[in-house]
Parts: structure tokens; sequence; C-alpha cells
């Protein structure tokens, strides 16, 4: 399966900008080629916005910038992932969702661990999800979700073949979640598809890159450097099975996650993040 990690620089707080990269690029992505799905970095199309402008900057679900990419997906017939500063209400949110090939959500995933700078303009989410697309289990998670392992770990409880992590790290930090991504892979035994910013962004920020696939063994499949690319590289099926012949880690385990399990109407399945009690004595 050809998937392409878009590791390109966004502006911040430009919706427009940053939606029209988004749609050119998958103009042209190699879909006679065998590219499936195209990953790009955290709020891809808003990129971050601030305490002072999320309230403008954010897009609903159904708002313009979204349905332009899905119309884009839909068009060119090939998934997406992508992120957005999403508004629901009066509440906002860290969001990625990946867009399948005839441009419906096919999963949505809120941002469960905020950075410092998401504090005070975003809304936690409270759940992790999977969804069925091309023959694999799929979950999301973004950016700094990756530094705890029980988030790919609630992922792996619901059985992911394929995690994809939408990224906005910046420097110094860049090594770390290359670590990460590659400790997640591993210890779940599934694929990890992580994808990074490059270039400058608001507050003198500067994004490494170091968009990578690794696979269930921890292996790097492929690494897109430093440099704003659109990379190809493939997933191949059978190293799940491989990684899975011996023993299974989600298996094996004997510490419970101890998240709530919720069943859809639809079949999904989700892990939810149940509201700490505060205790009065």
């Amino acid at each position: 399966m050809q998937v392409e990690l878009a590791q390109l620089a966004l502006i911040d707080s430009d919706v427009a900008h940053n939606t029209a990269r988004v749609v050119e690029t998958i103009a042209r992505a190699d879909v006679a080629g065998g590219t499936q799905l195209v990953v790009f970095p955290e709020t891809t199309l808003s990129g971050f916005p601030t305490r002072e402008n999320v309230a403008d900057i954010a897009q609903t679900i159904d708002g313009p910038a979204l349905t332009t990419v899905r119309d884009a997906a839909r068009h060119a017939g090939v998934a997406v992932a992508v992120g957005l500063a999403e508004r629901e209400g009066a509440a906002f949110y860290n969001t990625t969702v990946l867009i399948d090939a005839a441009g419906e959500i096919a999963l949505r995933y809120r941002k469960t661990h905020l950075w410092a700078s998401d504090v005070g303009v975003f809304t936690p989410g409270d759940r992790f999800e999977t969804c069925r697309w091309n023959g694999l289990t799929v979950g999301l998670l973004i950016c700094y979700d990756i530094e705890f392992p029980e988030t790919a770990r609630a992922l792996g409880a619901l059985d992911a073949d394929l995690l994809i992590v939408t990224n906005g790290n910046m420097d110094p930090f860049g090594p770390v979640h290359r670590r990460a991504i590659t400790a997640r892979a591993m210890e779940n035994q599934m694929f990890a598809l992580m994808v990074n910013r490059v270039g400058t962004g608001d507050d003198d920020l500067v994004f490494p890159g170091e968009s990578a696939l690794v696979d269930p063994f921890g292996e790097i499949v492929a690494d897109a450097g430093s440099n704003e690319i659109v990379l190809k590289t493939r997933i191949d099926p059978t190293r799940l099975e491989a990684s899975r012949e011996h023993y299974r880690y989600l298996h094996d385990a004997r510490v419970p996650l101890g998240l709530a399990r919720v069943d859809n109407p639809d079949g999904s399945h989700a892990l939810v993040i149940e509201a700490r009690r505060r205790r009065i004595d």
C-alpha cells in the first residue's frame, strides 16, 4: 500500500493559504502509481491559533475548509489525514480527521494530551477510537499524545494495525518524537506513520520535519528528513503478521489501561477517558 507523507511548511492562522496547499498536494498525489493515503501535519488547515484568535480561525467539521479538502479527496480518489482547529459550539479542539477516498469522514480524533501552548486554546478530547480502512484498523493521535505510552496502547487495545500521527513538533524536541514513535510502533506491534511540519511558525518556532514511517518491529521504513517534501513510501501488511507470529504484547500485558469501553451503534468501539471526580473532604 503506497502512502505519501506531506511534510509541508504552513502559515499559522492562515486558513486560506494552508487549505490551498493541502488541495494542491492532494491533486498531485500519485494515485495512478498506487497512492491510497496522504497524511498532513497537526492543525494543517489552521496552523496553530492563539487564545486571541482561535474563535476566528477554528472551523466546524462541516465548514468550508474541511469541505474543500473532502471534495479534493473525492475528486482525486485518495484518502487524506488532515488536522484543523475545530469549533463545536463554544468549545475548540485540536482535531485530526481521516477522510476516505469517497470524501467521507471515516474517523475523527480530538487531541487528548494538550501541550503547554494548547492549554487555554483547546479543550482536550476524551476518547480513542479506530475505524476499518483499506483492510486495516486505523487509529489517530496528535503530537504530544505520543509521548504517553498509554495513548497508543489504547488504540492497540482496539486492534489498531496503523497509527497515524499528525505532528507539530518544534526544535529542540524533534528527536523526542522520533524515539517515541519508534517505541509506540514496536511495543504495540503496529505501523506508525508520523508527519511533522517544516519551516517556521509564530513566536519564532522552528519545525524540524523528521516525518517517518515505522514498521511493527520498530524499524524505520522511510524518513523525510528536514526539508519540505511529499515522500512516497509503502506499508507492507505482511510485516504485521510477522511481528505477531511468536507473541502478542497486547495479549501478554498484565497491566490494564482502566479506560471505559464504548460500543458504538455502527459497530465501532472506543475507549473513553472518564472525568476525574474532585475529592471533597
